[in-house]
């Protein structure tokens, strides 16, 4: 996605005009607006307004980490300041994934007669593995999958499930797994956690209905004396399931999608899906179908549907065959988060919308490293992560962090087998070079987002995709060191530093450190090329200890955690999230309900 684009921020926003003209007649003055910002928009276009808003975006990227490129020669500083929480992270960000696709079902976390599994057939080397990595919420049943994907299925007694063909794999699925296995299946991985693993369901927007995804929620969440929630009682569940999180289809947009659509069309289906949806359950989290927050469809759905959606989704991989423009790849994610976040903001402006009422945030549903030519999703998509795509990880994660303000879920394609960090075989699992930094922000990367500002050198060669290269320009290039750093409720800050050089390990003084005992985490192999196997681990977690005194050296590709105590606990401010809209009285009242709020 967008790998091949050029990109600068002139180009970004001149993307947008073919959607926004097709709106500038709705609102043709400041006054239409209202909520008392006239003074800022009086005497402009709505058109002018939004690209006003676009190019803003464009040219202020990357900026929750600051950079100063100072020469070579010079010792690299990174400043951490425990004081300054600029968001709080939601660990939703931590999600998975698990689609029908390859051996992420069956053969990953469903495997009946091998010995490593148990009674219901799940692999329990698989299920020790993903509890490790505390995973909050996880997306089912994909993915292009569910395109053609028909729950009821998937649903009683095993033998008179159909096979059915499968067209987004061109495999067969014989709907041995389904809806009441995938939630046992969460109920068993939940086991001795406080919270439960949410589940997240993505509804079949290709060859679907509305009536069969009304049935699917009812079947999941209803309570009362009704036929799909009576049929769930049947099939031995008396209680509902209580799915909060449901995905309005994915990648529609995508011309490899049965029933792709313009995103008129999408649109239009959309609103009318979440209008009975809502009727049905107002309790339903809605995520909107975006693309890359980078592109006309965005902003196109998004107008019509801000009332309704709690998310909106949005899709990136990363990949090059170089190592250095693979490890800075995911950087193109930061303006894409940025971007669908004024994207957001544009729609709720249009809509009337009070800044009371709570404000939609980014779902990363999917994202990664993977190469669909290397790895072609027909075959598996089983990709060999190497050292280099483990330093892009780390990066990712180091996005997440800094743009914690906007992400309120993100979930990696995919949790097992398929691009995936852990790896099965009949006889055991494998953890790929993926894995650790997954695991290492998982188990320590949460609280709150605090403010760095690194001093060093910088990047000025090629990128992937190209476009990179022009954002990142008014910092001088990209920093060698990529940081993100968080504090948690304990006082514990932790910082993260992926040294992305295959050459050069940087001395750099740390201010900001207490001096003591400070843990030390690091992943890194012998080359950027290196890559884990069931038989040989050649990057893997290792852990040490630093007074906190003088300089740290950061080493050759590789990622770093430093952990230290400031000695005060943080205490949270609670404050109201605002009244969300009550959509069913919005169907029926209009602009009536929105004054109210």
């Amino acid at each position: 996605m967008l790998r091949d684009a050029e990109f600068d921020a002139a180009g970004y926003v001149g993307a947008f005009e073919s959607s926004l003209w097709l709106w500038v007649d709705r609102v043709d003055s400041a006054e239409e607006l209202g909520f008392g910002i006239d003074h800022v928009l009086r005497g402009t276009r709505w058109f002018d307004f939004v690209r006003g808003v676009m190019l803003c975006s464009a040219q202020n990227i990357i900026k929750m980490t600051t950079f100063t490129r100072i020469p070579d020669e010079e010792t690299p500083s990174i400043s951490v300041d425990a004081a300054r929480r600029l968001s709080k992270v939601d660990p939703m960000i931590y999600g998975g994934f698990m689609e029908h696709m390859g051996r992420c079902i069956y053969g990953g976390i469903y495997d009946p007669g091998n010995p490593l599994s148990d009674a219901h057939g799940y692999r329990t080397d698989v299920l020790g593995a993903l509890r490790d990595l505390d995973i909050p919420v996880i997306r089912y049943p994909g993915g292009n999958f569910c395109a053609t994907y028909h729950w009821q299925d998937g649903i009683g007694p095993k033998e008179n499930r159909p096979a059915r063909p499968e067209l987004a794999w061109l495999g067969t699925e014989t709907n041995e797994f389904g809806t009441d296995e995938f939630m046992h299946f969460l109920s068993v991985l939940s086991e001795g956690k406080e919270k439960r693993v949410e589940p997240y369901f993505c509804l079949n927007f290709g060859t679907g209905t509305l009536d069969e995804a009304l049935a699917w929620v009812e079947y999941c969440n209803g309570t009362r004396n009704t036929y799909w929630a009576n049929m769930r009682r049947k099939n031995g569940h008396e209680e509902p399931y209580n799915i909060k999180y449901w995905a309005l289809g994915n990648e529609v947009w995508g011309p490899w999608q049965v029933e792709q659509m313009t995103a008129e069309d999408y649109a239009k289906k959309a609103l009318q899906w979440s209008k009975a949806l809502h009727l049905l359950d107002p309790t339903l989290q809605l995520v909107l179908c975006g693309e890359t927050g980078l592109s006309p469809w965005d902003l196109t759905v998004l107008l019509p549907n801000i009332h309704h959606i709690t998310m909106h989704s949005i899709h990136i991989y990363s990949t090059s065959n170089e190592h250095v423009p693979n490890a800075f790849a995911p950087l193109q994610a930061e303006l894409a988060i940025q971007s669908a976040a004024h994207l957001i903001q544009i729609a709720r402006i249009q809509a009337k919308i009070p800044p009371s009422v709570p404000v939609p945030t980014i779902c990363f549903d999917e994202w990664n490293v993977w190469d669909p030519l290397r790895a072609p999703g027909e075959e598996g998509a089983e990709e060999k992560y190497t050292l280099s795509d483990a330093l892009a990880v780390g990066i990712w994660l180091n996005v997440f962090i800094r743009q914690s303000k906007y992400v309120g879920m993100a979930n990696i394609a995919q949790s097992v087998n398929v691009i995936s960090p852990l790896m099965t075989s009949k006889d055991g699992i494998s953890k790929q070079t993926t894995w650790w930094p997954l695991w290492l922000f998982s188990k320590y990367m949460r609280g709150w987002t605090i403010g760095c500002h690194v001093r060093g050198s910088a990047y000025e060669g090629g990128f992937e995709p190209r476009w990179i290269g022009s954002v990142v320009a008014g910092d001088g290039g990209a920093s060698w060191l990529d940081v993100s750093a968080v504090v948690n409720e304990e006082g514990w800050v932790n910082l993260v530093v992926v040294n992305v050089s295959e050459e050069k390990s940087f001395e750099t003084e740390l201010k900001g450190v207490v001096e003591g005992e400070v843990e030390v985490y690091t992943i890194t192999g012998a080359n950027v090329k290196v890559a884990n196997t069931q038989e040989k681990e050649e990057v893997g977690l290792e852990e040490s200890k630093w007074d906190g005194k003088g300089k740290y050296t950061f080493g050759k590709h590789s990622v770093t955690m430093l952990r230290w105590a400031t000695g005060e606990k943080v205490s949270e401010v609670q404050m109201s999230e605002g009244r969300r809209l009550d959509t069913r009285k919005l169907a029926w009242a209009g602009d009536r309900e929105l004054e109210k709020s």
